[in-house]
């Protein structure tokens, strides 16, 4: 028996014995800490969430177009990351409506008032005349001024939106003009002097936090076109959860099944088969939370869809080795030539796969596209724990002279 390779063979089942542990089993008692589980992020199928449609309204000032539209998700998009709700999704569906899911909110009504608020921004004389849209804000900062010490928020407007608050700020000094927000007066701060480069100051707030949140809705009040509210839709956690529960049951019945069948089947071959399994599902993982992949229904699907193929892909080498045993060849040289035999077809059936996700995921949206991400990364980590990990490992198992039958390798 060969030591340094018996030593490297049960340094890599401890290493993989011991990652396996870690991520289903807290490391302190008490302390729910399960790395890939919290560091995976679920979607709205899993986590529940708020669902939200809004559709553009021409208006005399701002008709409905494409460009505008499109202006307008980014617009949302960056309300609702400053609002810190992370992996939101939104999307366009047909030309005038947007779509909004924020998974994992906890009060479905208060991110529809505070995040995806549909608002349209006014500038509003004394007598009530509209004068500038948020259209024409270019920009809204919150800051804290050396001089006075005081707490306020800047505004910047668009070249035409400078020049009609330059008009306006000009003939109404010692006016008040309204910041009207979905008809709600926000702020009617006095105009105490023309603002001819179209940058004007906001004063004072009592924190800095109170000009932040103003800056805010002042931004995301920046609207081109204005929106309504067409659907709200509320997901509940439940089905989600109850979902996951049976996803992960049905995933645990299946590998089961898979590691009795290899073991039975396929002897020591099949033995090897399973570990590089779980360093297929560890690698899967580790590669979903580093990239924050926000795991849904068809994402699962996804992913033992690949636990299946990582085992096909298995079969099929064990299958020439099995071949090349036969025709009286040893076992090292039939290790390898079986893999080089079974090269061809692993990749011919992996290569029209990925093609399948990469159609998936530039036609796809929403769910669809978290299916063709979690099958591609699952392709990819089968390839290589079936071409290079579990051919390393049968060499290891070969060259450490622990079993020798070469029954036991399916000759």
């Amino acid at each position: 028996m060969k030591w340094d390779k018996i030593l490297k063979l049960a340094g890599v089942i401890l290493v993989v014995a011991a990652v396996a542990v870690l991520s289903v089993v807290p490391l302190f008692p008490g302390v729910k800490w399960l790395p890939f589980a919290n560091l995976i992020k679920q979607g709205l199928d899993l986590k529940g969430g708020v669902h939200v449609v809004l559709e553009a309204q021409d208006t005399p000032e701002a008709p409905v177009t494409d460009d505008r539209v499109k202006q307008a998700m980014a617009i949302l998009e960056n309300r609702v990351n400053a609002f810190g709700v992370a992996e939101p999704i939104i999307q366009q569906q047909g030309s005038r409506r947007i779509i909004i899911e924020l998974a994992g909110v906890q009060d479905p009504d208060e991110a529809v008032g505070n995040l995806i608020k549909t608002a349209y921004l006014e500038f509003k004389t004394e007598d009530g005349t509209t004068v500038l849209t948020g259209r024409q804000l270019k920009n809204a900062t919150d800051s804290k001024n050396p001089q006075t010490g005081q707490y306020e928020v800047n505004l910047e407007f668009e070249p035409d939106g400078a020049k009609a608050f330059a008009a306006v700020t000009a003939a109404n000094v010692g006016k008040r003009l309204a910041i009207v927000l979905d008809g709600n007066v926000l702020q009617a701060p006095s105009i105490d002097e023309p603002i001819p480069n179209g940058k004007a100051r906001i004063a004072p707030y009592e924190s800095l936090e109170e000009a932040h949140n103003i800056a805010i809705l002042l931004r995301s009040g920046s609207l081109p076109v204005k929106l309504e509210v067409m659907e709200k839709r509320t997901v509940g956690p439940t089905l989600g959860a109850d979902s996951l529960d049976k996803s992960v049951k049905a995933g645990i019945a299946g590998l089961i099944g898979i590691v009795v069948f290899m073991l039975l089947y396929y002897r020591i071959p099949g033995l090897v088969a399973n570990l590089a399994l779980i360093i297929y599902a560890l690698i899967v993982l580790m590669i979903f939370a580093a990239l924050h992949v926000t795991m849904t229904l068809p994402g699962i699907a996804g992913f033992l869809l690949t636990l299946g193929m990582a085992v096909d892909a298995n079969v099929i080498i064990f299958e020439r080795l099995r071949e090349e045993l036969w025709s009286g060849k040893t076992l090292r040289s039939a290790i390898d030539a079986g893999f080089k035999r079974a090269f061809v077809a692993i990749l011919d059936s992996n290569v029209t796969t990925l093609i399948a996700g990469a159609v998936l995921y530039y036609f796809g949206t929403g769910p669809i596209k978290g299916f063709a991400v979690t099958l591609t990364i699952g392709i990819l980590a089968s390839m290589f724990t079936a071409i290079t990990m579990t051919r390393w490992l049968l060499h290891l198992v070969a060259g450490s002279n622990l079993v020798r039958n070469l029954k036991l390798y399916g000759a």
